[in-house]
C-alpha cells in the first residue's frame, strides 16, 4: 500500500509540474564553479582550461556559465569541457577519481580500498553487499540541472573482451521554471579469466521545478539499477605458482583454473525520491534580515541481493542441498523528513528537523539451525531528530549539525562541526571534528543462506567512530589533509579457525587510525606538469583487523599544448601508482564483501600508465597504455588474494558534449 501511495503521489506531482508556465532563472544558484575552479587554490593541472562549448549554441543567447549542475546538497556548479590530469583521473567506469581504490580485473567488478572512510552522517545500519555498491547510485550520486538549451553527455570506453562501457545523458528546460533529465550507464565485458563476466545498468530520471515567485521549489528523482557479476572465485591456489611464474603459456589467462565456474551474484535496486521547500517569509533581496521556509523530503527504496550457484562447492563449505543454490535478500526501506529552516543576518542559519524511517529487511523463511531459530526479518520503525547551523563570524565560517534516533530498535547519532577561514584566494583552512554511532550493516547482524556457515544472528554493539580533522589549501603548497580517528567495536569478517569459513565478528579493542593526504601539481619549462598524490597511513591495532597499506602514491608526468591555431590540445604523460605491501582484504563472492586475512602481505608493486588525450571542440578524446609494465620484474600483482591485477592493455574512450 506504501508503494502506490508513494506512487501515484508522485505521479501527481509530475502532471502538476508539466501543467506549469515559464518564469526566471532559479533562485536556488548559489556559486558556479568548474571543476578546475573547485580546486583554484591549486591550478597546476595543466590543462585546457577554456571552454569552447558555446561555439557550437544554436541560442548565441546562452552562455557556458547558464549550464547548471545542482547537487543533492543544493551545491552549484556549471558544465565543465575542458581536458585536465583531474578528467583523465576520473574517466573510468565509476566516472570519478579512485586513487584510493584497487580496480578488480574486469571492469565493473568490485574494488578493494586502499584506505577506510565511513558514512560519518549514518545513524542506521547499511544495506550489504558492500563489494557490489560501488558503483551504485545513492541520493548524494543524483545531481539535477538547469539549462539555457538542450544538452547531451556521451561516454564511451572499451572494456575487456566482447563489450563496451557507455554513459549517456540528456537534460533539457521545457520552461525556464521546469527541468528534466535522463541517462543510463551501463557495462557489459566479458573479462580475461574464465567465468568473469560483468553487465550492469544505471537508469537515472530526475526532474526539478520551481514557481514564478520563487516561494516552492522541488527536486525529484527515479532511479533503477542492476550490477551484475559472475563469479569465480579466484585463481585456484594450485594455479597462483603458475600466474606467479610468467610462463609464457599462461599468459591466456583463459587457461588458469578458478574456484569455480558456476555462480553468480547481482544486487538490483529501484528508489523514488523527491526534495521540496515553501518558502514562508522569502526575503527580497540578499540584504533581507528573516528567512524561514519548511521542506519535507520523501524517499523509497526497495533493492535485493542474490547469489546463485549450480552446484554446491566446497569453498563455502556444505550446504543444506547440492543443486541449484541460491541466496536471497532484501531491504524495504521509506523515510519521510520535515525540516523547518530559519535564517537572520544576526543569528545564522537554523534548522530543525524530525525523521521517520521505516525498514524491512530479511529473507522470506525462517532458517533451524545450531539448535536455535533465525528469525527471518528485520522491520520496525526509526524516529529521529536534528538540526543544523552555519554562521560567518568575523571571517570564520562556522558549520554545525547533529541527529539521534530517539525511538526505534536502532539507536544511533552522529554529530558534525566545522570551522573553516579563507586568509586570501591563495589560501585557505579548515578543521573539523566529527562523531559517529550506528549498528552495523544488516548482513552482520542477519544473513541466511543455502550454505550452512553463512546463518547467522548477532548482536553486536554500535560501531562508534570519532574524527578529528584539519585541511589547507594553498596555491603554493598544494592541498594537505589529515584527520586522526579513533573507532571502538569494530565489526568485520574474517575467517574462522576452526573451520576457515568467513563470519562476522566485533573486536573490543579500541583502534587507532592516522590518515595524511597531500596533493599538488608542479609547472616547469612551460609545457610540463608533475602532479602529485601522497598518502600516508598509520593503524594501531592490537587485534590485526583493520589493515592498510601505509603509504601510496601517484605521479603524474604531463606534457600539454596546443596545435592548429589552438583548435586542438593535446595532453600526454606518464602515471606512476604503488602501494606498500600490507596484509590485503579478501574477497568473499557470496557475501559480495571484504573480509580479513593476516596469511600473507600483497601490494608493492609498481603501476606505469601511459595515456594521450585529446580535446577537439566539445570532444575529449582519451587513449592509455595500463599497467604497461606488468611481468617486468616479478608477476605477483594482486587486487585481493587470488585475484590478480590487471595485465597490461591498451583502452580507447571519448566524452562527448552536444550544446543545442
Amino acid at each position: 500500500m506504501r508503494k502506490i501511495i508513494l506512487l501515484g503521489f508522485l505521479f501527481c506531482f509530475f502532471s502538476t509540474l508539466y501543467g506549469q508556465t515559464p518564469t526566471n532563472r532559479p533562485s536556488y544558484i548559489q556559486k558556479e564553479t568548474t571543476d578546475d575552479q573547485n580546486i583554484r587554490l591549486n591550478d597546476t593541472t595543466r590543462g585546457s582550461t577554456q571552454s569552447t562549448s558555446n561555439k557550437n549554441i544554436k541560442n548565441f543567447d546562452a552562455k557556458i556559465d547558464m549550464y547548471l549542475i545542482v547537487s543533492s546538497k543544493n551545491d552549484t556548479t556549471i558544465v565543465d569541457t575542458t581536458l585536465t590530469i583531474k578528467k583523465e583521473y576520473k574517466f573510468n567506469y565509476l566516472r570519478r577519481d579512485y586513487f584510493e581504490l584497487l580496480p578488480f580485473t574486469n571492469v565493473g567488478h568490485t574494488y578493494n580500498s586502499l584506505s577506510y572512510k565511513y558514512t560519518n552522517d549514518a545513524i542506521l545500519p547499511l544495506f550489504g553487499a558492500r563489494g557490489r555498491h560501488f558503483n551504485y547510485m545513492e541520493i548524494e550520486d543524483i545531481n539535477y540541472y538547469h539549462v539555457p538549451t538542450p544538452f547531451t553527455e556521451l561516454y564511451y570506453k572499451t572494456a575487456f573482451e566482447q563489450g563496451q562501457q557507455l554513459d549517456a545523458f540528456f537534460t533539457t528546460n521545457i520552461s525556464k521554471q521546469f527541468n528534466f533529465s535522463i541517462g543510463y550507464k551501463g557495462v557489459r565485458s566479458l573479462g580475461k579469466y574464465q567465468h568473469n563476466l560483468t553487465s550492469s545498468g544505471n537508469f537515472r530520471f530526475t526532474t526539478s521545478y520551481q514557481t514564478k515567485n520563487r516561494r516552492y521549489i522541488a527536486n525529484a528523482h527515479i532511479v533503477m539499477q542492476d550490477l551484475f557479476n559472475e563469479e569465480n572465485g579466484g585463481v585456484t591456489d594450485s594455479n597462483i605458482p603458475f600466474f606467479e611464474s610468467g610462463n609464457p603459456e599462461f599468459k591466456d589467462r583463459a587457461v588458469l583454473a578458478v574456484n569455480f565456474e558456476d555462480a553468480d551474484n547481482i544486487l538490483k535496486g529501484k528508489r523514488f525520491h523527491l526534495n521540496h521547500l515553501y518558502e514562508i517569509i522569502k526575503p527580497a533581496d540578499s540584504l533581507a534580515k528573516n528567512k524561514l521556509n519548511v521542506a519535507h523530503t520523501i524517499s523509497f527504496e526497495d533493492k535485493y541481493y542474490e547469489f546463485n550457484q549450480s552446484r554446491e562447492n566446497e569453498y563455502f563449505g556444505d550446504a543444506f542441498q547440492s543443486q541449484n543454490l541460491r541466496d536471497r535478500v532484501t531491504l524495504e526501506n521509506f523515510y519521510n523528513q520535515v525540516d523547518l529552516n530559519y535564517a537572520n543576518n544576526i543569528l545564522g542559519a537554523l534548522q530543525f528537523n524530525v525523521g521517520h524511517n521505516n525498514y524491512n529487511y530479511g529473507y522470506d523463511k525462517v532458517v533451524f539451525i545450531n539448535n536455535q531459530y533465525l528469525t527471518n526479518r528485520l522491520k520496525g520503525d526509526v524516529v529521529s531528530i536534528g538540526g543544523k547551523y552555519n554562521k560567518t563570524i568575523s571571517g570564520f565560517q562556522l558549520n554545525a549539525e547533529a541527529r539521534l534516533n530517539v525511538a526505534g530498535d536502532f539507536d544511533g547519532n552522529y554529530f558534525l562541526g566545522q570551522a573553516s577561514y579563507v586568509f586570501n584566494e591563495d589560501f585557505e583552512a579548515s578543521a573539523v571534528i566529527k562523531h559517529n554511532s550506528r549498528a552495523p550493516n544488516y548482513n552482520y547482524l542477519l544473513y541466511q543462506s543455502v550454505y550452512k556457515n553463512y546463518n547467522w544472528q548477532t548482536n553486536f554493539n554500535n560501531i562508534e567512530t570519532q574524527q578529528l580533522e584539519f585541511q589547507l589549501n594553498s596555491r603554493l603548497f598544494g592541498n594537505l589533509s589529515t584527520s586522526f580517528s579513533t573507532i571502538s567495536d569494530f565489526a568485520y569478517f574474517a575467517k574462522d579457525e576452526t573451520d576457515n569459513l568467513v563470519k562476522p565478528y566485533q573486536t573490543d579493542k579500541s583502534i587507532s587510525y592516522l590518515k595524511v593526504k597531500w596533493e599538488k601539481g608542479f609547472n616547469f619549462l612551460r609545457k610540463f606538469t608533475l602532479y602529485n598524490n601522497l598518502m600516508y597511513q598509520n593503524v594501531q591495532d592490537d587485534a590485526m583487523v583493520f589493515n592498510l597499506p601505509e603509504f601510496t602514491t601517484r605521479n603524474s608526468l604531463i606534457y600539454s599544448n596546443h596545435f592548429f591555431d589552438k583548435a586542438l590540445f593535446i595532453q600526454t604523460g606518464l602515471t606512476f601508482s604503488y602501494f606498500t605491501n600490507y596484509y590485503m582484504n579478501a574477497y568473499d563472492p557470496l557475501l559480495a564483501e571484504f573480509y580479513v586475512q593476516t596469511d600473507r602481505e600483497y601490494g608493492g608493486f609498481s603501476r606505469f600508465d601511459f595515456f594521450v588525450n585529446a580535446k577537439v571542440r566539445q570532444i575529449r578524446i582519451f587513449l592509455k597504455a595500463e599497467h604497461f609494465n606488468a611481468g617486468w620484474f616479478s608477476n605477483d600483482y594482486y587486487s585481493a588474494p587470488n585475484y590478480p591485477y590487471r595485465d597490461f592493455i591498451v583502452r580507447f574512450g571519448v566524452v562527448w558534449n552536444f550544446f543545442l
